[in-house]
Parts: C-alpha cells; sequence; structure tokens
C-alpha cells in the first residue's frame, strides 16, 4: 500500500533533502542525516498521509467534504490536499491553537472551527460536525491510508540511503512512525526504528513499555505536534511490531534542539519536529558510529515561541544577561557604564534609564540594560569588568 502511496503522490509531494549534518555528527557522535519534513509542502508530513486519504475516496464521498481535528499540521495538510483536489474541508482546531497556523489552514482554503481545550476536544467536535455534514472524517493517524501516505519518507530515505542502520522519529499519535517503520523494515528488516515522545504527553511511550493503551496524565508542552493524549489502536499495534525502542524528551531537550539547528544549521524546526534531534543530542538514542537518519518532521512554528526558545536557550547558556546598575544621576555617568561594557565588547541589546522608579534614591538613575555576550566565559569577564568599576550593579537571572 505504501508503494502505492507513493506512486499518487508522485509530482504532489516534494521528495524532501536527506542530508547529511557533519555538524551534528561531530556533536552526537552518531553519523547523522536529516529528512528534511520541513520543506514538505505546508511545511510538515502530514501532506502525504492527507492527499493520499482524500485521493482514495469515492466522488459521492469527495462531494460531502471532509472533516479534520488538529492543533495545527494535520489541519494544514487535509486543508492544502483538500483544495488541490477540489474537496471542501473543514478543520476542527483547539482553542488554543497558534494563530499562525489557524491563519494558514485558513489560506489552504478550509473553514476553521475552534473548539475546545485540547486535541481531544477538537476530535469529539470534528466527528460530530462530520456526522451531521455526512462528511468523511480524516483522521490524523489512525487510518491505514494516512499511515500508507506517511510511509512514503521512509521509503525516500531507504532509496537515498539503502545503508542506513536507525531511523529516529518523533511520535504524536504514531502516524509517520508507523509508516516509515513499515516501510524502512520492508527493505532492510535489520534497521532499528527509535520513537521519540514528549515527557509532557507519554501516552505511546508507556503503551510501547508497559503493553497497556491506557491513558496518563499529561502537562503542558511546547510541541503541540505531538501533544496527543491517547495512543491509536492501529498505530499501537504497528508499533508494537515495528518499533524498536521508544524515549522521552523534555522541552528544555526541544528547545535547545531548536535553537542548536537554527544557529549552527539554519534549518527552522518546530518543537514536535526537532523531537529526533533532540533525542540524538542527548544521548537517548544508541547509534554511536552508525549511520542515522533523524526525520525532521515539521517546520511550523509560531515566531512569538520562537523569539521566547532562542531567548531562553541564550540565558541558559550564559549569553544574555540583564543588569541593573545605579549611578548618578548627573551628564557624563551614563557614559562610564557605556565604557565598561565597550570594553569586555558585550552587544547592548537595549537600554532603560528610570530616574523615579520605586526604590530608586533622590540624585540617583537606574540603568537596565540587556546584554549579550559570546559565552559563560565572556559574561564572567563583563561582570568582573563591572565589579572593578565599582559600579553599583544587580544581575538578574
Amino acid at each position: 500500500m505504501i508503494e502505492k502511496a507513493a506512486a499518487v503522490l508522485k509530482g504532489v509531494t516534494r521528495v524532501t533533502p536527506l542530508e547529511h549534518s557533519r555538524t551534528l555528527s561531530e556533536q552526537t557522535g552518531i553519523d547523522l542525516y536529516l529528512k528534511l519534513e520541513n520543506f514538505q509542502r505546508a511545511g510538515s508530513f502530514k501532506m502525504r498521509g492527507a492527499y493520499y486519504k482524500i485521493h482514495s475516496l469515492s466522488d459521492s464521498e469527495r462531494k460531502r467534504g471532509v472533516v479534520a481535528a488538529s492543533a495545527g499540521n494535520h489541519a494544514q495538510g487535509v486543508a492544502h490536499a483538500a483544495t488541490l483536489l477540489g474537496v471542501k474541508s473543514t478543520i476542527v482546531m483547539p482553542e488554543s491553537a497558534s494563530p499562525a497556523k489557524v491563519d494558514a489552514t485558513k489560506g489552504y482554503g478550509a473553514r476553521v472551527v475552534l473548539h475546545g481545550a485540547n486535541f481531544e476536544d477538537a476530535l469529539e467536535m470534528g466527528r460530530e460536525i462530520a456526522r451531521k455534514e455526512d462528511a468523511t472524517f480524516i483522521h490524523a493517524f489512525d487510518d491505514p491510508m494516512v499511515v500508507a501516505g506517511q510511509g512514503t519518507a521512509g521509503l525516500e530515505m531507504m532509496e537515498a540511503t539503502p545503508e542506513l542502520q536507525t531511523i529516529v522519529v518523533a511520535i504524536g499519535g504514531g502516524g509517520l512512525i508507523s509508516g516509515v517503520a513499515v516501510a524502512a523494515k520492508s527493505i532492510k528488516p535489520s534497521i532499528k526504528i527509535v520513537g521519540v515522545q514528549s515527557e509532557a504527553f507519554p501516552s505511546m511511550y508507556m503503551a510501547f513499555k508497559t503493553a497497556k493503551m491506557v491513558s496518563y496524565k499529561t502537562q503542558e508542552t511546547i510541541a503541540d505536534g505531538i501533544a496527543v493524549k491517547q495512543p491509536g489502536k492501529l498505530t499501537y499495534k504497528l508499533i508494537r511490531k515495528y518499533v524498536d525502542d521508544v524515549v522521552l524528551v523534555s522541552d528544555t531537550d526541544l528547545a535547545s534542539a531548536i535553537f542548536f539547528m537554527l544557529e549552527r544549521m539554519k534549518i527552522v524546526a518546530e518543537p514536535a519536529g526537532a523531537a529526533s534531534v533532540a533525542a540524538c543530542m542527548t544521548g537517548l538514542v544508541k547509534a554511536r558510529g552508525e549511520k542515522c537518519a533523524a526525520v525532521l518532521s515539521g517546520g511550523n512554528i509560531d515566531m512569538y515561541l520562537l523569539d521566547q526558545i532562542v531567548t531562553k536557550v541564550l540565558e541558559k547558556e550564559h549569553r544574555l544577561l540583564r543588569v541593573r546598575i545605579l549611578i548618578s544621576d548627573k551628564p557624563g555617568s551614563l557614559k562610564d557604564i557605556i565604557e565598561v561594557i565597550a570594553q569586555s565588547r558585550a552587544h547592548v541589546i537595549s537600554i532603560e534609564h528610570d530616574r523615579v522608579g520605586e526604590g530608586v534614591p533622590i540624585g540617583k538613575a537606574e540603568v537596565i540594560l540587556n546584554l549579550e555576550t559570546q559565552n559563560a566565559q565572556h559574561t564572567k569577564t563583563l561582570i568582573s569588568a563591572l565589579g572593578k568599576s565599582r559600579l553599583k550593579y544587580k544581575v538578574e537571572s
């Protein structure tokens, strides 16, 4: 079925690059390749399964339209695929969905309904709309046609680099890893497949480890694309049969991977899309010296979230600090601070001058500076220079 899906998708979806990363290979000790599904149409792998599923519908089914529920990427995949095939689509998204993803989904031609606090709420409403309108519900992962469409990414990887020994894939509901695992192991049974979930949503991890399909208490996560409470029945069976291991990563791990790829490789990944790389960077994937492909499953990240991630990682790496300095409220006082910073070769991102704030003595002023440094050692040098200047300062964490 996956080969049939590949024939249908030929010329519709992109054969995305499988690029070797020298930078990440040196960082991880793994001979690492990246399957860049962030370059796929609609920004993620979801277009593969959505198009193949809708393409398989009868003429009468197409006329009645399709409905889907998604936090973002499946929404865009279904909307885009439906529009290409001339089918009307309705997408139910959680009320907390990224505004950028909502706008993108509308831009692909779908009617968008915002409902509920999470994917499960949206899923229930989506099914209800499909029943009322006699439309076909396109499940995000628990559908054999969707799984087959996602599996075409696995065929592409094995064709591009047959000597691969391990493939690492993020897991939300499990559609992508199921399809990739079936495709890859049908070609090379010895290949290892490793799944990655968020620590905050470990549903498939727990099911894989305990052989029990139950719901687990979840937490907030930046990885909305893999925030799925209940594993799919079909995908659970396929994962138990074809996947070799499942590991968990934290939001901090995801943020570090996003930042690293953005700064060092000029690649933009969303949190769910970066999960496979995060698992490799943290040493959770035991593939040292092996040829390994990490599927970078999507790049649809909210710009405000990206800004926050960059700031948080810079702070974590001691490359961004906020300093409050109390000075005399006299001409020339600010010049002394700037000279110290300039001599330390720190970069001033912003500067505030407060003369009347609470706690600022009469005759004094507080200067608040946001500074960027090169690394932790550079930060220590700057702080040392501030101390030697006899300025009264406070570094905020």
